[in-house]
């Protein structure tokens, strides 16, 4: 509902807007099925409770466990259902929505424009249209900020306009009438132009832009278009890919502390010879100038080892700093190939938490049906919509911590089941024996003790 305005009036056929619903429901499915399984189980309980049925049971000798017993059987069967349909359907649905959207924005590039709204879609442009034709690709009253140039900053107004694709799809033709450019340069304020202009044509390339006619293999799949499987192959090279960047880092390290230690530079004495340039007083006799002369030949042999040693020793400064930014771009590369293979690894543990979360809201919703004689709708959706959204915080925050490498992916996706699971156990434990007292238990532990 939320994008039927974006579907609904820009002249795509009824039959492609459904095909696009369509492709859209499975991860809704996804969502929508733990969530299912709580209220169910925690409305049809909660009905029971309310005509004293469970009390019936109980009073037979059954317990709340027998009377979960089809619902658990069932669980089992929806988590293992989900996991094939997270895992094989909903992959696959993801990857053709994104190829079905991406053809209709090369056909209409002003699909996703909206009248009075700026749009950044394309590249290097920001775009507002005071009236979109969707159909037409017609704009009224446009504005549009260039951002192509690095030298200066462009900012086109006109009348009116049109987007369309030249034939071969290769470049976008943004045609302006009736307007002006206003240009100023970066480095020099002052100067700036008006240009006044009865047509004005943009030619944009869309090499990379997704804009091509295309088949569903043409796009590179995502983490949220891929398989558990696949996934794992792709997150398998991007490990070996962090190995190599961490080889090449010990590689020119070593390369570098060969060079330092194993390099043959002259030395320079340590104690230093008098400067031949001090003046010397007094008469100069023929043996104080030949000790001049020396002193001087001395100096130059000096001068020349001390250039000679600032030669290398800039060399090695030269390949300290060439070693430094070497190994920053590594490790940065490094860190990267690791935190998208995380990435792969936080998709690939959503696929197995979120099944089970169905066979965990099983142990929820029945005994919190029972305690709370909620057979009523509203009652049943509250609680399920309070426990449902618990679920999603730990597991959304969760995915955020861990796709920036915060904290282990294996406990982020898993962290919300544990909490449900826990929660779970206790209110089973708790309506299956009123007698059981875990606060009392927990005394009689610590007295123990």
């Amino acid at each position: 509902m939320q994008k039927l305005d974006d579907l609904v009036g820009k002249g795509l056929d009824n039959v492609l807007i459904l095909q696009l619903i369509g492709l859209n429901l499975p991860w809704m499915i996804v969502l929508a099925i733990p969530m299912g399984t709580l209220f169910g189980s925690l409305m049809a309980f909660g009905n029971m409770s309310s005509h004293h049925e469970v009390t019936v049971v109980k009073a037979s000798g059954s317990g709340l466990i027998r009377m979960m017993r089809p619902i658990i059987a069932f669980g089992i069967i929806l988590m293992f259902g989900l996991y094939w349909f997270n895992n094989v359907v909903l992959p696959e649905s993801n990857h053709q929505a994104k190829t079905l959207l991406n053809d209709i924005k090369r056909k209409k590039p002003t699909f996703l424009m909206e009248s009075g709204k700026f749009s950044s879609d394309l590249d290097g442009f920001t775009i507002l249209s005071r009236k979109v034709d969707s159909t037409s690709g017609a704009l009224n009253n446009v504005t549009i900020y260039d951002k192509t140039n690095v030298r200066s900053s462009n900012i086109i107004s006109a009348d009116s306009g049109y987007i369309k694709f030249s034939s071969d799809y290769s470049k976008l033709i943004i045609e302006l009438f009736d307007g002006e450019i206003h240009q100023m340069e970066f480095n020099n304020a002052r100067e700036y132009k008006l240009i006044n202009f009865k047509q004005h044509t943009i030619y944009q390339d869309v090499t990379g832009f997704s804009l091509e006619r295309s088949e569903e293999d043409v796009f590179q799949r995502g983490n949220r278009e891929m398989g558990i499987a696949d996934m794992e192959v792709v997150q398998k090279e991007l490990f070996l890919a962090a190995g190599e960047r961490r080889k090449a880092i010990n590689k020119y390290v070593n390369n570098h502390l060969d060079y330092l230690f194993n390099k043959k530079v002259d030395t320079i004495p340590e104690n230093s010879i008098i400067n031949a340039g001090d003046q010397i007083s007094g008469n100069l006799d023929v043996n104080t100038l030949l000790q001049r002369r020396v002193i001087e030949t001395k100096s130059n042999e000096l001068s020349e080892k001390n250039a000679k040693k600032i030669r290398t020793f800039n060399i090695l400064d030269n390949k300290l700093n060439h070693l430094i930014n070497i190994t920053k771009n590594e490790i940065e590369r490094e860190k990267s190939n690791i935190l998208k293979a995380g990435e792969f690894e936080v998709e690939i543990q959503k696929k197995y938490s979120i099944p089970v979360a169905c066979l965990l809201f099983v142990f929820v919703g029945c005994p919190l049906g029972v305690l709370t004689k909620g057979g009523n709708f509203g009652m049943s959706a509250a609680i399920s919509l309070g426990f449902y959204i618990l679920y999603w915080i730990f597991l959304l925050g969760g995915e955020k911590l861990a796709d920036r490498g915060l904290i282990m992916p294996e406990i982020s996706m898993w962290l919300g089941n544990i909490v449900i699971g826990i929660i779970g156990i206790f209110l089973t434990l708790r309506v299956s024996n009123e007698s059981l007292n875990f606060l009392n238990l927990f005394k009689a532990f610590r007295s123990k003790k």
